[in-house]
Formats: C-alpha cells, structure tokens, sequence
C-alpha cells in the first residue's frame, strides 16, 4: 500500500513539474514564436512551397540525374530551404522550438541520472546522452555497463 502512495505523489510531483516547464520562458517564448509563425502569411506560404516541392525532390530523387527535372527541382529544394532558413519568423520558431528541446532533455537527463548513470536518455545532444552505455552491452563496442 506505501508504494501505491508514493506512486501516487510521484505523478503528482511530475505534474508540478510539467507544469513549471510550461510555464518556463523557453515554452512561452515557443508558444509566443509558434504563433507568430502561424500567423505570418509569408512564412506560411514559403512553407506550403517547400513541402510541395520537396514532395517533388522526393520523387524525382528516386530517378536521380537521369531524371529531366533533377537539376530544377534539386535547385528550387535549395533555394526554397535557404529563404526558409532567413526568414526571420521561421528562424525565431526554430531557435525557440531547440531552447525548449534543450530545457527537456536536461530535465529528462537529470530524472534519468538521479535513478542511475547507466540509464540511457535519447536527447540528440551529446553533452546530455549517457557515454557509459553509447552503443548498447550487444553491439561489441567499449561498454562500461556493470
């Protein structure tokens, strides 16, 4: 019965948590900058554009050079993606959307440490990512698990 109790206010603690995330500057300024980009009708449009044409790079990769669009689409998938990249809305979303990333992956690498320096976190960042365990006790490489 104890542990259904601390179960218990275990999720409860981890609500409180979530709920301090939320409010943090990282996710307001996430929320503030996803809105802003959902109500940029430029930044909307060159998105739209992207996608579709990368729905064409898509396809006429699956041909390569030989295809007779490769040189247009490939270029146009270049040129769209570096106006996505300079578009100041979109750059602040991103720039937003890493800085919340980052603030959760410490949080979950910082849970994760206080139970065992051999849990693995999967952050995509490796300063935070477990290096007693990187390639698993199976894969032959030089695991310190133990």
């Amino acid at each position: 019965m104890l542990g259904l109790v601390l179960d218990f206010e275990l999720l409860d603690e981890s609500y409180s948590l979530g709920k301090m995330i939320a409010e943090s500057e990282a996710a307001i300024q996430y929320r503030v900058c996803k809105y802003k980009l959902e109500q940029d009708a430029n930044a909307q449009k060159l998105i739209n554009e992207f996608n579709k044409t990368k729905e064409l790079y898509e396809e006429v990769q699956r041909f390569g050079k030989y295809h007779p669009d490769y040189k247009t689409v490939s270029t146009k998938v270049r040129v769209l993606k570096r106006e996505l990249d300079f578009n100041e809305t979109i750059a602040g979303f991103k720039k937003a959307e890493k800085e919340l990333e980052s603030l959760l992956n410490e949080c979950s690498s910082l849970i994760a440490g206080s139970v065992s320096e051999h849990i693995k976190v999967p952050t995509g960042n490796p300063f935070f990512d477990s290096k007693s365990c990187s390639g698993g006790c199976g894969s032959g490489g030089g695991c310190s698990c133990g």
